[in-house]
């Protein structure tokens, strides 16, 4: 009997794009994927994200500038103070006040704050783009693990047409037999229930192939329609999967995005770390600034008398400027243990991505020690399959001969029918065993 693949079948809401052509290739699928697939526009974006903030961190770092305006309408009567001859005259009268101001700062030293947390934004994105890079190979291995777990439903799918034809051809031996009164009319009956179980066996077959190409097209991130199909394709050697378990671990930890990606999130904390270890001490920034104040926008103007009796022409200025520069120094000295706690987390998240990335490692050593094995074994699988399909056939071809010369029964028959599709479908499983085998070395070692 054979078995479907099972399958999760999750609709996707990308457009279609190579699914118009009649036969997929393996590269058509995978390209489709790296194109299409919404996880890997998400990491793409994550990736675009990180860079904004490794830019904004980047900001305090440089000059800052800012521009004020402020327009009041206001009443001009003065408090009198202690000591001040200054009297009190409370009056409603209300005049116009202009404030233009323009300042600047440009921090010196920091020991470190900000440009700590600038080089720790920058670590952080370039650890986004290698998760992007390891969410690549991740789409790229599940489009190549649904294209060949198609490629072996389609070949069930041959299987089963193939054993239909058979049950076919001995139902009708079997019933010229029956006609001619040599055989029983029980076999005729029995031929008949094995072409029935024969047509079952083909529509589940086309069915599950049917269910293999819809999550080809999620794994590609398309939709559309599932009227094509996919090219008899088989995976190439890998380069090198006979070496031996250290050297290929040696070449995956190098290679690996993830584990690229866990050493930025690493080195993105130690510079954290420092930045914050640095709010134990000041400030230093130079300041700078200007304005331009007073009561009227264009001034007045007009002609009077000095003192001595002659005509002159005055003007009194719109506003009044002044502008400033110096040194800031600020030194929290107390922040009710904020920045310790800052350390302490920052030591706390250190730790957690360092066992993360041991973690990592063993894994590594895991998967690619797995799929080696795999490979290994689904080349021993291969061989055995092939001969058990020739067997099979063999043993079909003496059964139809028992059979014809009466020796055999029709059970016998079906038996060694239902070998040769057994012996098949082995054939079959072991072939996407290998190829997933392969894409799966593949993605252990980080290469594309």
């Amino acid at each position: 009997m054979m078995g479907a693949i099972g399958l999760i079948v999750i609709v996707s809401l990308t457009p279609p794009s190579l699914l118009d052509a009649r036969t997929l290739t393996l590269d058509e699928a995978v390209s489709t994927a790296e194109t299409n697939q919404p996880a890997l526009h998400e990491a793409q974006a994550n990736t675009r994200a990180g860079n904004a903030r490794a830019d904004e961190a980047r900001a305090p770092v440089l000059p800052q500038v800012k521009l004020g305006a402020t327009y009041q309408r206001t009443t001009g009567n003065r408090e009198h103070k202690p000591g001040s001859a200054t009297t009190v005259q409370n009056s409603t009268d209300t005049f116009n006040w202009w404030d233009f101001t323009a300042a600047g700062s440009f921090v010196l030293w920091d020991f470190g704050q900000t440009r700590g947390q600038w080089h720790a934004a920058e670590a952080s994105a370039r650890g986004l783009a290698q998760s992007e890079s390891a969410t690549r190979l991740e789409v790229i291995l599940g489009a190549r693990t649904a294209y060949f777990r198609a490629r072996a439903q389609k070949a069930l799918v041959g299987v089963a047409r193939e054993s239909l034809a058979n049950r076919e051809r001995h139902l009708g031996q079997i019933d010229g037999f029956v006609t001619e009164g040599t055989r029983p009319m029980i076999d005729l009956a029995q031929a008949r229930a094995d072409r029935a179980t024969a047509r079952v066996q083909l529509i589940d077959a086309e069915n599950a192939y049917a269910l293999a190409r819809a999550a080809l097209n999620q794994a590609m991130g398309v939709t559309g329609s599932l009227d094509y199909d996919v090219a008899d394709q088989t995976f190439a050697p890998v380069e090198g999967e006979a070496q031996p378990v250290t050297t290929l671990v040696d070449e995956a930890l190098r290679a690996r995005p993830d584990r690229a990606a866990l050493d930025e999130q690493i080195h993105a904390e130690e510079l954290a770390r420092r930045a914050a270890v640095g709010s134990y001490g000041p400030t230093l920034s130079l300041i700078a600034g200007a304005s331009d104040q007073g009561t009227n926008l264009t001034g007045t103007s007009g002609i009077g008398l000095t003192s001595s009796g002659n005509l002159r022409l005055y003007t009194d200025s719109a506003l009044a400027w002044n502008f400033w520069g110096g040194l800031s120094l600020v030194w929290p000295i107390f922040q009710g243990f904020a920045t310790r706690s800052q350390v302490r987390e920052a030591d706390a998240q250190l730790a957690a991505l360092q066992a993360r990335r041991d973690a990592l490692v063993q894994q590594v050593w895991v998967t690619v020690a797995g799929a080696q094995l795999d490979v290994r074994a689904a080349q021993e699988a291969i061989i055995a399959s092939r001969e058990g399909v020739t067997s099979s056939h063999e043993r079909l071809a003496l059964a139809e001969g028992r059979y014809q010369a009466g020796a055999g029964s029709v059970i016998e028959l079906g038996d060694a029918q239902g070998g040769v599709v057994s012996a098949e479908a082995q054939q079959v499983a072991a072939e996407y065993r290998l190829a997933i085998a392969r894409a799966q070395m593949i993605f252990a070692l980080g290469r594309r």
